[in-house]
C-alpha cells in the first residue's frame, strides 16, 4: 500500500479522537451474577471504529472515504508493535519469577488443545457438522493456522470453510470476547491470576493485548507481574504454536472427529463461505520487516497516535515522550532483526525479545529504561489498535461473517473459550 495512504491524516486524526473518547469513558464494571464484567476503553474503541467504518455505515462513508478504512488494515499490526515492546519490558524485570514458574508456563501450552476438546464434540454431536468441524476447532484460526489447512486440505473444502469461519468470527469479535471473558473470570477469584495471564498467550497480538489488559485492569496492584506472565506465554506460543497445531492438534482433531462421527451422514454447514474468489484468498498481512524505511515512518505515526492517547490515563506528553521513543527504538530494532535473522520468527516475537533483553536487571541502564517506560500506560496504547481494527473491517469480511452461519459463530466462541480455560486450569494446577 502506498505510504501516502498509510499516513492519511484523516485516519490517524479519527483514531486519536476515538481513543481519547474511549479513554475518557474509562473502565466500567458491570455486576453479572457472581462476577463482574469489565468494559475497557479498547472495547469502546472497537465499537466506535465499527460504527464509523464506511463499509458498515453508509452515512459515515459520506465523510470517511473507503481508502481511509482500507489503510487501517496494515496499521493494526504496526500499531500493536509498541504495545508488544511495552509488554516485553515487563518480562525482563520479572525474569526470576518466570523461571520459578517454568513448568506451569511450558505445560499450559497444552491447553491450546482445549480448542477442540470442548468445541469439536458440540460441533459434531449437537450441530451435526461435517468436516468443517476439524478446521473450525483445531486452533484459534489465525493466519499461520489457515496456511496449515490451506496446504493440507485447500480452502474450498469443508476443512477450509471451517477454519475461515473461525477466522472471520475471530476477526470480528475474538479480541472483545477474550477481553470480556478474561475480565469476568478474574473477578470470580477462582483461578490464580497468574494462570489466567498465562492463558492469554494465544499467539494473536490483539487478542493477548485485550486479554491481559482485562486481567491487569481487574488487579492493578499486580499489573506488571501479570503482563510479564502473559507476555512470556505469548512469546512461547509464537515459537511453538504452529508446530503444536500441525503435529499434535490437527491429527488429534482428525481422530476425535472420526470417533465422534462414525459412519453417519452429517450436513455441511456454511458451505457458501468460500464460494467467491475473494473469500478463498488466505488473509495475509504485509510483513513490515520487508520495507524497513516505510515501516519506520508508519510506526512513528502509530507511536504518535499512542502517545496522544496516553494523555488521558497515563502521563502527560512531555513525561511520556522518552518512554514512547524507547518503544519506537525497540520496535524498529526488533523489525531489523526479523529482516536479517538467519531463521524466521514473527516480528512481534523479535520486538518482544529486544525489550526483554534491554530490561533484564543485570543489563546496564535497564533501571532507567523501566522508569521511563512506566510513564506509558499499557492499556492506553492498545486502545488505538482496536480503533484501527474497527475501521479496518472490509466488505469481504462482513460478507463472510454473514454467510458463515450461526453455528460456526457459536463454535468459534467455544474454541476461544476452550483454549483459554484449558490453559488457565493447567497453569493453575502447576503453580
Amino acid at each position: 500500500m502506498p505510504l501516502s495512504k498509510l499516513l492519511d491524516w484523516r485516519l490517524h486524526a479519527l483514531v486519536i479522537l476515538i481513543s481519547l473518547l474511549s479513554e475518557a469513558i474509562g473502565i466500567l464494571r458491570v455486576p453479572m451474577g457472581p462476577g463482574t464484567l469489565l468494559l475497557l476503553p479498547l472495547f469502546y474503541a472497537f465499537i466506535i471504529g465499527v460504527l464509523v467504518n464506511p463499509n458498515v455505515n453508509r452515512m459515515a462513508g459520506r465523510v470517511i472515504p473507503d481508502h481511509v478504512s482500507h489503510a487501517a488494515g496494515p496499521l493494526i499490526l504496526l500499531s500493536i508493535m509498541p504495545f508488544i515492546a511495552r509488554f516485553g519490558s515487563t518480562i525482563g524485570p520479572a525474569i526470576e519469577d518466570l523461571i520459578s514458574a517454568g513448568p506451569a508456563l511450558i505445560l499450559q501450552e497444552l491447553g491450546n488443545l482445549g480448542t477442540m476438546l470442548i468445541a469439536l464434540p458440540i460441533a459434531v454431536l449437537v450441530f451435526k457438522m461435517g468436516r468443517e468441524a476439524i478446521g473450525a476447532t483445531y486452533s484459534i484460526a489465525r493466519e499461520p493456522n489457515i496456511a496449515v489447512i490451506s496446504d493440507k486440505y485447500g480452502l474450498k473444502g469443508p476443512e477450509g470453510i471451517g477454519v475461515m469461519g473461525t477466522y472471520v468470527v475471530g476477526t470480528m469479535f475474538g479480541t472483545l470476547w477474550f477481553a470480556l471473558m478474561a475480565g469476568y473470570l478474574t473477578s470470580l477469584d477462582f483461578l490464580d491470576p497468574r494462570a489466567l495471564a498465562m492463558a492469554c498467550g494465544v499467539g494473536s497480538g490483539s487478542m493477548v493485548a485485550a486479554c491481559s489488559a482485562a486481567i491487569a485492569g481487574s488487579l492493578p496492584e499486580m499489573k506488571e507481574e501479570l503482563l510479564a506472565f502473559a507476555g512470556a506465554s505469548n512469546l512461547m506460543t509464537y515459537a511453538t504454536g504452529l508446530y503444536l497445531s500441525l503435529f499434535v492438534a490437527l491429527p488429534l482433531a482428525e481422530k476425535l472427529y472420526a470417533a465422534l462421527s462414525g459412519k453417519r451422514q452429517v450436513k455441511p454447514v456454511g458451505a457458501q463461505v468460500t464460494d467467491s474468489a475473494a473469500a478463498s484468498e488466505v488473509p495475509e498481512e504485509e510483513r513490515p520487516e520487508r520495507n524497513l524505511g516505510k515501516s519506520a515512518i508508519v510506526v512513528a505515526a502509530a507511536c504518535g497516535v499512542a502517545w496522544v492517547a496516553n494523555t488521558i490515563n497515563g502521563d502527560g506528553l512531555i513525561a511520556a515522550l522518552p518512554g514512547m521513543l524507547i518503544l519506537y527504538v525497540m520496535t524498529m530494532a526488533g523489525l531489523a532483526i526479523t529482516r536479517h535473522a538467519p531463521f524466521y520468527l514473527p516480528g512481534v516475537a523479535w520486538v518482544s525479545l529486544v525489550s526483554i533483553v534491554a530490561t533484564l536487571p543485570w543489563v546496564p541502564g535497564s533501571a532507567w529504561l523501566v522508569e521511563q517506560l512506566s510513564s506509558v500506560n499499557f492499556l492506553a496504547i492498545v486502545t488505538p489498535v482496536l480503533a484501527y481494527a474497527g475501521l479496518a473491517l472490509t466488505k469481504r469480511e462482513l460478507a463472510m461473517f454473514r454467510q458463515a452461519g450461526w453455528k460456526l459463530v457459536i463454535i468459534a466462541l467455544l474454541v476461544f473459550t476452550g483454549t483459554f480455560v484449558a490453559s488457565a486450569v493447567i497453569a493453575d494446577l502447576l503453580l
